[in-house]
This record gives C-alpha cells, sequence and structure tokens, in this order.
C-alpha cells in the first residue's frame, strides 16, 4: 500500500482545487483527523495493516467536497476507488474504507471498531481546548451556505449537535467526554446570557 505516494498526490489535490470558501472543510482538517486517527489507533491497539487503511481513510474521507458538499461521502468513496486500486490496496481493502469513510456521515453510524475510530477522529475537536477556534471556521463555511444566520443560530445548532453526539472509542470516551461537556456548558452559557 503506497500510502505516503498516495498522500502527496491527494493532499495537493485538495490544496490546488477545494473551493476556497470551504473554512472548516480544508487541509487541516484533513491533516488533523489523520493525526486523531493515528494517536486513538494506537492507544485502541490497532495492527499496522489497518492503520495504514485507516490513514488512507481518514485521507480521502471529505474528498467528495472537491464536488460540492452534497452527498459528499458517497462521492469520496467513489474517489477513493479511482486511486486505491492502483496504489497496491486490494478490493477488500477499499471496501474496509469506504466504509470507514461513510462512517463519518452525520448522524454517525459506525459498524465496527475501524469506522469508529474514523467517526471519533472526524469529530475529535469536538472535545479539545481548540473546539472554539475550529467551531468559527465551521461557523464561517455554514453562514456562506446560508444554513446559519447569526451567531445565535450557531450555538443552537451546536449545542443540539453536541448533546446529540457520543464518542465510540474507550479512547475518545476517556480522552475527550470531559471538555466535550465543558464546551458545551459554555455554548448553553452563552445562549443564556444572548
Amino acid at each position: 500500500m503506497e500510502y505516503e505516494k498516495l498522500k502527496k498526490i491527494i493532499l495537493n489535490r485538495l490544496k490546488e482545487n477545494l473551493p476556497e470558501h470551504l473554512s472548516y472543510h480544508s487541509v487541516m482538517h484533513v491533516k488533523d483527523v489523520i493525526d486523531s486517527v493515528e494517536k486513538i489507533a494506537q492507544s485502541e491497539g490497532v495492527n499496522d495493516e489497518d492503520l495504514l487503511l485507516l490513514k488512507t481513510a481518514a485521507l480521502f474521507h471529505d474528498t467528495g467536497f472537491l464536488f460540492g458538499s452534497k452527498n459528499h461521502e458517497e462521492k469520496s468513496c467513489e474517489i477513493a476507488a479511482e486511486y486505491l486500486l492502483d496504489y497496491g490496496y486490494s478490493q477488500e481493502q477499499l471496501d474496509k474504507i469506504k466504509g470507514m469513510i461513510m462512517a463519518t456521515k452525520i448522524p454517525q453510524t459506525p459498524h465496527n471498531h475501524l469506522e469508529q475510530i474514523l467517526a471519533d477522529a472526524d469529530l475529535d475537536y469536538l472535545g479539545r481546548n481548540d473546539f472554539f477556534v475550529i467551531g468559527d471556521k465551521l461557523f464561517e463555511e455554514l453562514s456562506m451556505f446560508g444554513i446559519v444566520n447569526s451567531e445565535r443560530d450557531w450555538n443552537l445548532l451546536q449545542e443540539k449537535f453536541l448533546e446529540s453526539h457520543h464518542y465510540f472509542t474507550k479512547t475518545a470516551i476517556n480522552s475527550r467526554k470531559d471538555k466535550k461537556q465543558d464546551n458545551l456548558n459554555i455554548i448553553k452559557t452563552k445562549l443564556k446570557n444572548d
């Protein structure tokens, strides 16, 4: 599996072709998810082959945004299929990767351990100190699409999202759940003071 070669190609393609108004679904987000997937996978005791599959799924999981946000997960699977068999991945590995990519679709419904890891890595920031910094980028992006029209709309959306979201892996639950709750409490306070 020629992951490093692919990583260069895909990150480059995203850098050059992702629409500029995507302030959240950017190359930075992809790199962040790859980092998170590595940390969670190591802590979860994943073997080397599966780690490579996870990193590959993380690399491709938002490539569908090259063609717009609608059904971008399905499109990401198609893009992965265009590349992976030519870079030393088997059909079985490709199918696993597609499953992981689809597990990032909201609401998340992972069906196995690897899918749970990628789902958690994709939303790792919800339970981190940089939650509001990253959240601002998503606010900007959703405002551009007309999905939210004010900071209050945004905070209500985040409140609802954080309340319905839960992590799947032991690692993410142990390392992110408490901070996620803190972040939610800050949002609730903001809404109260509005």
